[in-house]
């Protein structure tokens, strides 16, 4: 994956809106609490937003290379943030599955 300069202190798409440097997100304006591992799988795919992120670069990078064979765990912890993030989570406007190849954040959802 192509890493693109990302020195942004606020990402913002539709009602989400990720302060960065403060580490909190937003969505309709309300603070919404996630946990690290969340934070960190929200973090990379705002690192390419629009773009696919692979299963195993989240795996890696967020569980690191032992874990690169354990999809369930992403499946497990996307569910949890678009339950958190997601308006109607069976419907997801921001954390699209790109099936047998990873997830991509979406940029400018409307």
């Amino acid at each position: 994956i192509n890493q693109t300069p990302f020195n942004q202190d606020v990402f913002e798409t539709g009602e989400l809106k990720v302060d960065l440097s403060k580490r909190q997100v937003f969505v309709s304006q309300k603070e919404i609490k996630i946990t690290p591992t969340e934070y960190h799988i929200l973090f990379i795919l705002i690192q390419h937003a629009g773009l696919v992120v692979t299963y195993k670069h989240l795996l890696k990078n967020v569980w690191g290379a032992p874990y690169l064979d354990n999809q369930h765990y992403l499946r497990i912890y996307m569910r949890r943030l678009r339950h958190k993030i997601e308006e109607n989570p069976a419907q997801p406007r921001y954390l699209l599955t790109e099936t047998g190849i990873g997830y991509r954040l979406l940029n400018n959802a409307i």
